[in-house]
């Protein structure tokens, strides 16, 4: 293998309200709010288990589906479905099913979507 570049540093959301959308993220992950860098980044703490997230404030609102995403491994993905609806969230695709893998496509309030796909299948 040839020598990396670099190493994974921060995952940066794209956010018109950082500390609105925090929140959400915060809950999902089961993580806080480590702090502001500055007025517009809004940094969540790290974990043994989380990569470093941060919310980028930016001027317009999400306009076309995400080019990236994070899949969130859960226990049970219906429960985790209606926990996300509760948070604000909202689901943005039926049900999806690959060779018996199935997984679910949610957003959060602003409409970034991510993927609840069931824990400890890779």
């Amino acid at each position: 293998m040839a020598d990396a570049i670099g190493r994974f540093h921060w995952l940066v959301i794209d956010t018109v309200d950082p500390g609105g959308i925090a929140p959400f993220w915060c809950a999902l992950l089961g993580v806080r709010e480590r702090g502001w860098f500055g007025d517009d980044y809004l940094m969540l703490e790290r974990d043994d288990r989380t990569p470093g997230i941060a919310f980028q404030r930016v001027p317009e609102a999400k306009a076309v589906k995400n080019r990236l995403h994070v899949d969130v491994d859960v226990a049970d993905i219906d429960e985790a479905v209606a926990r996300i609806l509760e948070l604000g969230g909202s689901v943005a695709s039926e049900p999806r099913e690959l060779d018996g893998y199935r997984w679910r496509v949610m957003a959060d309030p602003e409409g970034n979507e991510f993927c609840v796909v069931p824990r400890d299948e890779d």
